[in-house]
């Protein structure tokens, strides 16, 4: 094989991992704590019978004449049954250490080389959150910007009219024959989500209600989630829902209502956001 070959696929191979190490340095933690246990386990009876064997030869060194004085009166118990408590009381804690902590070596090894692993995967994990949020809140700037320069050159009246066509076209690229529809038991009407791609039956009256409690509780909580509103407007929660909502420096809760056809010509209200959900701080 050419070397350039061989320097390519190291470059290929080092990619994937970086791109995935904390998945590995996870499975390499999992791994660790069985280990530990593993080898905690196995260390335990070692060290159980070193220490059984110092104090035995604490006892022969000491009597001369097991005759006369029993290893049960030694050990300061009345009748020769005696537990393995009784011998390592002889010892002081410091003493049973000394006697067993070579045997401990190899759990404290890996048990450390596993809290790296837990520490490095978290900072990882930080490291890159970090970084999408960056990328996230100059993502949703240029989108803001965006989105007021098309205001700003064909006017609010047509800007309101596209959105009324991407709405369009994505209940026709998403018909509700193709999904269940959710009945919320809040109306009859065919909506459509535009966050989730969820349909449900409701009233629009309904949902602007829903809307303005929300607003009310924004003044005072600061923030409200996407699930917060799904919840408000029956439907189930999202794994993003809780991530994700409405910050009260950018803005309320603002939906605008798009009355559609669906492909069998039912009529089909969806729901956009003046003001999309951002991520949690």
């Amino acid at each position: 094989m050419e070397m350039k070959s061989i320097t390519q696929i190291a470059k290929n191979l080092g990619g994937v991992v970086s791109k995935n190490s904390p998945t590995i340095l996870i499975g390499v933690s999992v791994a660790g704590l069985v280990t530990t246990t593993i080898l905690g386990i196995k260390a335990t009876p070692k060290a159980l019978s070193v220490i059984d064997d110092h104090v035995w030869k604490l006892y022969e060194n000491e009597i001369e004449n097991p005759d006369e004085t029993s290893f049960a009166e030694w050990l300061g118990v009345d009748t020769n049954e005696y537990s393995w408590k009784d011998k390592s009381n002889i010892l002081s804690r410091r003493e049973r250490i000394r006697l067993t902590w070579k045997l401990y070596l190899p759990t404290a090894a890996v048990g450390i080389v596993t809290i790296a692993c837990i520490i490095g995967a978290n900072h990882i994990s930080l490291r890159r959150n970090a970084a999408l949020a960056s990328i996230y809140g100059i993502t949703e700037a240029a989108f803001k910007e965006y989105q007021t320069k098309v205001v700003e050159t064909i006017g609010k009246n047509k800007e309101l009219k596209v959105r009324d066509e991407i709405s369009g076209d994505h209940i026709k690229k998403n018909p509700p024959g193709m999904n269940e529809v959710i009945f919320t038991g809040k109306g009859e009407v065919m909506c459509y989500d535009s966050l989730s791609g969820r349909y449900f039956k409701s009233d629009i009256e309904k949902i602007r209600r829903a809307v303005n409690e929300l607003n009310r509780r924004l003044m005072t909580e600061m923030f409200i989630t996407i699930n917060e509103l799904y919840d408000a407007i029956g439907l189930s929660n999202t794994a993003l829902g809780h991530l994700m909502g409405w910050d009260i420096d950018t803005g309320m809760v603002e939906i605008d209502f798009s009355a559609q056809l669906t492909e069998e010509g039912d009529p089909c209200l969806a729901l956009n956001y003046k003001i999309e959900p951002k991520f949690m701080k």
